[in-house]
């Protein structure tokens, strides 16, 4: 069962995958800097995260720690893009990206490890 999260739940757990289990509150200081929302908002969306199972709750201190790895919802988010835009076709995308800035070498020498360790 995949988790799907919202942009701003995607914040929240920025938040957690950044800085390590941390409390609602330190998210939420966080948040209120980084983004400008006030507590309340805050919380409201860890707790929704906690109801998808994105978050665990634990006392004292309502600590949260984070249940669902980033590279797990980058994966995600990712196939819902190629799917969504791509027409489920990856190399679509790929193209795309490479079409929108010049790639400096050592960045098409990195692109090239990545398709070489893919054959």
């Amino acid at each position: 069962m995949e988790i799907k999260l919202f942009d701003s739940e995607l914040k929240v757990m920025d938040v957690l995958w950044r800085e390590g289990d941390c409390t609602a509150k330190y998210i939420a200081s966080v948040l209120t800097a980084e983004v400008g929302w006030n507590i309340n908002t805050t919380y409201t969306l860890i707790k929704r995260c906690i109801k998808k199972g994105a978050i665990e709750r634990t006392e004292p201190n309502f600590m949260c720690h984070a249940l669902i790895p980033k590279e797990r919802v980058q994966e995600a988010e990712t196939e819902e893009l190629i799917n969504k835009v791509y027409d489920g076709s990856a190399d679509k995308l790929f193209s795309a990206l490479l079409g929108r800035k010049k790639l400096s070498e050592s960045q098409i020498e990195k692109l090239k490890q990545i398709v070489g360790s893919l054959e």
